[in-house]
């Protein structure tokens, strides 16, 4: 199958009513747009002519903020994932980790005839859940045309479909008492944690996600030793990373600050790496370093619970 390259990644920020206007919570669609396969003759540089109307159509939406990821390349090996309108939803979830989106549309362009057809998919990062939209023409059609068509019925799945495609948010004692589940609490081994962070242009001021990563490790029976402290290099697993947040979108009063957080766990006696590990996060709050911490924290949250399961079986 032929190999799409990525045209352009945005975050599509459907902001709805707030969850809890006291707290600051906010539903938040953060949606990656690539680009179309081609599958037919004559049908060159469809696909990416697709992806571009489709973002023009979803930019003017009144409910909807795209916000471009000039980064994006960076983080994505698209030979790795080799991203295509078959998206499985293994390298959805890899995507979701990589960039932060929750929902993925993609596609493919094809032929029947004399007749054109755009097939859409979207598709949940964190539930696999995979929706799908087509609109249909003649060969001599105007393909901006059928793109717009095609972008209004995606606009109006990602708003009404939400709680399908995004998985549902849980508490901090929840996501704690599946990890404990997960956890061997058996031998463990003791940890020393180090993870440093800052928020572009701005001076961090307290280790979200550090204090995160310590309070999942403690809670599920890891012993921590304080990193200042010279009992620090008594512990068998240094777990160090740097994580940082930068502005990405505002909504009136709302600010959008994603957040990059990269974590390894290091063997102290033999200095082998045993676990890697990333994750990016959007979130959303009415003041951004409240946000960019919300962020950091939850990027903790997330590796700590795929993290700490291969520690305790060591």
């Amino acid at each position: 199958m032929k190999k799409i390259t990525l045209l352009f990644t945005s975050i599509i920020l459907t902001f709805l009513a707030p969850a809890n206007s006291a707290t600051g919570d906010y539903a938040v669609y953060p949606t990656a747009i690539f680009n179309f396969v081609e599958k037919g003759r004559n049908l060159n540089d469809m696909g990416e002519k697709i992806s571009n109307v489709i973002f023009a159509s979803l930019v003017v939406d009144p409910n909807i903020t795209l916000v471009d990821r000039e980064e994006l390349d960076k983080l994505i090996d698209e030979a790795t994932l080799n991203l295509s309108g078959m998206v499985n939803s293994q390298q959805a979830n890899q995507i979701g980790q990589l960039t932060g989106a929750k929902i993925i549309v993609t596609g493919t362009i094809f032929e029947i005839e004399d007749n054109l057809m755009i097939v859409t998919k979207i598709i949940g990062t964190e539930t696999s859940r995979v929706l799908g939209a087509s609109v249909k023409g003649k060969v001599d059609d105007s393909i901006v045309a059928l793109a717009e068509s095609l972008s209004v019925k995606i606009a109006n799945i990602i708003k009404s479909n939400a709680g399908t495609l995004v998985a549902k948010p849980t508490s901090r004692s929840d996501d704690l008492a599946a990890l404990k589940k997960q956890v061997n609490s058996t031998n463990l081994p003791s940890l020393t944690i180090n993870i440093k962070e800052h928020h572009i242009n701005r001076a961090s001021i307290d280790p979200a996600a550090e204090t995160e990563m310590i309070f999942y490790s403690s809670e599920v029976g890891f012993e921590v030793f304080e990193k200042n402290l010279p009992e620090a290099k008594k512990a068998d697993i240094l777990i160090i990373g740097e994580g940082f947040t930068e502005f990405a979108t505002r909504k009136g009063n709302i600010v959008g600050v994603k957040a990059r957080l990269e974590v390894k766990a290091i063997d102290q006696k033999t200095k082998k790496i045993l676990a890697v590990d990333r994750q990016t996060v959007l979130e959303v709050d009415l003041s951004e370093m409240i946000a960019a911490k919300k962020a950091l924290a939850k990027a903790s949250a997330m590796i700590a619970a795929r993290m700490l399961p291969k520690l305790s079986g060591l």
